[in-house]
């Protein structure tokens, strides 16, 4: 809920939807901090929300801010504080005010940048973050509707200056000559996009068989790939495959380039290839297979854990320490000289099932004596206690809900 026309006519038609159905709803605002006006806009936000009985949460985003692609990061922010109060409140679905005008601009921004086929599909009605399900219920509806309900409801709303500001993308779009197209020109354009999202579930589709087939992931945060499956298969489908293990196993927010793709998929078929990084991750041939692993100039640096902590470490894993777990430990990757230090620790005889080349990018745990235990290779030091608990969950799964057309 940002105040303005779209989200306000979302909160007031989700209510009517909820209360017919003995549901509960509950209107969540970010406040950026970006502007000094903001706090007084939220305060008629709730006055509004108020008189109509609809809870309403704010959700600040503290702390400093970057001095370049404040947009961006604005907005990575946004979702993290909506998803998580999903998160910690058991709310499965968060709506959010898309139209149909968002729609077209999304298809048309990504037209003139030249994006690939998924790209020009637009939006999903339906996305699944890592928390809750994000639903764009709006998504076939104009924005004049929005606006003649609102008028008929008597409500009020806020207008953002920052939709106005020629520096944003969306707005400098709006700006432009090439806006939003004549009204004529419009069911010509939605049926493109509409043919562009049915194909997008097609290649979806038959990408994740390809995935099933020939890719497995590792609990401890690294793919295996079958070269011979992934050589044989179409090039377009072993691309989107390549993106798809680079994104989960890398983390990285956006996927890599077109061109990047196609050139690794070359440099994984020359019989010479001994390894290249892509997307924060190291892809190397062993034994008939590809190995994906973190590349770890890329990984997140080392983070402290006291017991009862539960944190998101390098966009890939979930980690746990019990309230009866030791009192100060470090998380991190194993690393070359973790490796040289754990073979001088591990008692004689003792082996592992996991390939030595893989060692430096498991997670490991240190105390102040150093390496406690390293959970994927089955190590633990004798003085160690309670081990924290490393899960694989990637912001960026292998597979996911299925691109939603509307």
């Amino acid at each position: 809920m940002s105040g303005g026309p779209d989200s306000l006519a979302l909160a007031i038609l989700a209510d009517r939807w909820t209360r017919e159905r003995g549901g509960e709803l509950c209107a969540l605002t970010v406040d950026h901090r970006l502007r000094s006006e903001s706090g007084a806009e939220i305060r008629r936000l709730q006055g509004w929300l108020s008189a109509r009985a609809i809870r309403h949460v704010v959700l600040a985003w503290s702390g400093e801010k970057p001095k370049s692609g404040i947009q961006e990061a604005a907005r990575v922010a946004r979702y993290r504080l909506l998803s998580g109060w999903c998160r910690e409140h058991g709310c499965l679905h968060l709506l959010t005010a898309h139209h149909r005008e968002d729609q077209i601009e999304t298809h048309l921004i990504r037209r003139r940048a030249h994006s690939g086929a998924d790209g020009l599909a637009g939006m999903s009605a339906i996305r699944e973050l890592g928390d809750c399900r994000l639903l764009r219920p709006l998504l076939d509806f104009p924005k004049g509707r929005l606006l003649a309900l609102l008028d008929a409801a008597h409500q009020p709303f806020i207008t953002d200056p920052s939709n106005r500001n020629p520096a944003f993308e969306r707005s400098h779009f709006r700006e432009g000559d090439d806006a939003m197209p004549a009204a004529a020109e419009l069911p010509a354009l939605l049926a493109e996009i509409h043919t562009s999202g049915t194909s997008r579930v097609t290649r979806e589709r038959d990408g994740n068989a390809f995935l099933a087939q020939a890719a497995h992931l590792h609990p401890a945060g690294f793919a295996v790939l079958d070269s011979g499956v992934l050589l044989a298969m179409p090039q377009e489908m072993a691309e989107r495959m390549l993106s798809a293990v680079a994104a989960t196993v890398g983390g990285a927010l956006y996927p890599a380039r077109r061109e990047r793709i196609a050139r690794l998929r070359d440099v994984l078929g020359a019989a010479s290839c001994q390894g290249h990084t892509l997307g924060g991750c190291r892809f190397v041939r062993w034994r008939g297979r590809v190995l994906v692993t973190r590349e770890l100039a890329r990984a997140s640096d080392p983070a402290p854990l006291t017991p009862g902590d539960s944190i998101f470490w390098d966009r890939r894993f979930h980690v746990t320490l019990p309230l009866d777990g030791a009192t100060r430990l470090t998380i991190g990757y194993l690393g070359l000289a973790g490796v040289a230090e754990l073979n001088r620790l591990a008692p004689r005889g003792w082996r592992s099932r996991l390939p030595r080349l893989l060692f430096p990018i498991l997670p490991a745990v240190w105390d102040d004596n150093g390496i406690a235990a390293v959970p994927h290779l089955g190590y633990r030091s004798k003085r160690a206690g309670v081990s924290p608990r490393f899960i694989f969950r990637p912001v960026n799964p292998l597979t996911q809900a299925g691109f939603a057309v509307v």
